[in-house]
């Protein structure tokens, strides 16, 4: 078996200080991809590097404090390499992959557009770079049958059964029309598959692995599913289990982990 987390930390060190090591050694596992560590190279420690049997990787943002992602992978992968070849994203610290020998699994953390039309214009550039990348990452898989798993934060709820208030968040981003479509485009042109719904086509309330700090949004489950694992069809197709891990909180996002029937 292959167990996957995906992350949001929002600030790695808010989340290690959160207890997320000690849950990594319950949970065990065998890879971890973190999005919004929010750190510089510099500034992480020991732990942070190497929190028990894992061997961490990150590829940080330029700017201070900002985005950033990370993997802790055990075993060891062959490779690790950052950004998808974009200078203005890979700028920010946005995609880290790691390579085994039949499967690479992809740690993404995409753009916000919540902040203003400037950074929503950034998403849609963000999202162009994006789609034609992983459609050569699905050519490169129908070529040599290399198995692809791409977790993250997403920052798009598909479905309107993927957040609380749909009707509200019409006109939002993260739920507006042109970023649904590009999702549904991902998971029907490009056929990459949702893997979370493929085990659960059905969820609503319990799908959720965001929630806004503002308000009573955790305490009243009004949240958004905005974290996934998006896979090529042969791995997805060997799913087992997916969980949303909610008794503790590590961040303003709950770890989406996903068992597989493979072997690294």
């Amino acid at each position: 078996m292959l167990r996957v987390t995906s992350l949001n930390v929002n600030g790695i060190r808010a989340a290690f200080r959160k207890g997320l090591p000690a849950w990594l050694q319950a949970q065990q596992p065998h890879i971890v991809c973190m999005q919004e560590i929010k750190i510089s190279a510099a500034d992480l420690t020991d732990d942070m590097r190497h929190p028990g049997q894992y061997e961490g990787h990150f590829h940080h943002a330029q700017k201070k404090g900002y985005s950033g992602v990370g993997l802790y992978l055990s075993p060891r992968a062959e490779a690790v390499t950052e950004g998808m070849e974009c200078e203005e994203f890979d700028a920010e610290g946005r995609i880290l992959r790691a390579d085994w020998d039949k499967l690479s699994v992809i740690s993404a953390y995409l753009p916000s557009g919540s902040s203003g039309d400037e950074r929503q214009s950034a998403k849609y550039r963000f999202l162009d770079h994006f789609e034609q990348w992983i459609g050569d990452l699905m050519r490169e898989h129908r070529q040599t049958g290399r198995e692809f798993i791409i977790c993250g934060d997403w920052n798009i709820a598909h479905r309107e059964a993927d957040l609380k208030n749909w009707k509200g968040n019409l006109k939002n981003s993260g739920f507006l029309p042109e970023e649904r479509a590009w999702m549904s485009k991902v998971l029907g042109e490009l056929a990459w598959v949702d893997v979370y719904r493929s085990l659960h086509p059905d969820t609503t309330d319990e799908c959720y692995t965001w929630w806004s700090n503002r308000g009573q949004a955790w305490a009243k489950n009004v949240g958004w599913r905005i974290d996934y694992q998006i896979a090529t069809p042969g791995i997805a197709a060997t799913a087992l289990k997916a969980s949303i891990y909610k008794e503790e909180r590590f961040s303003d996002h709950a770890p989406l982990t996903i068992d597989y029937d493979w072997a690294l």
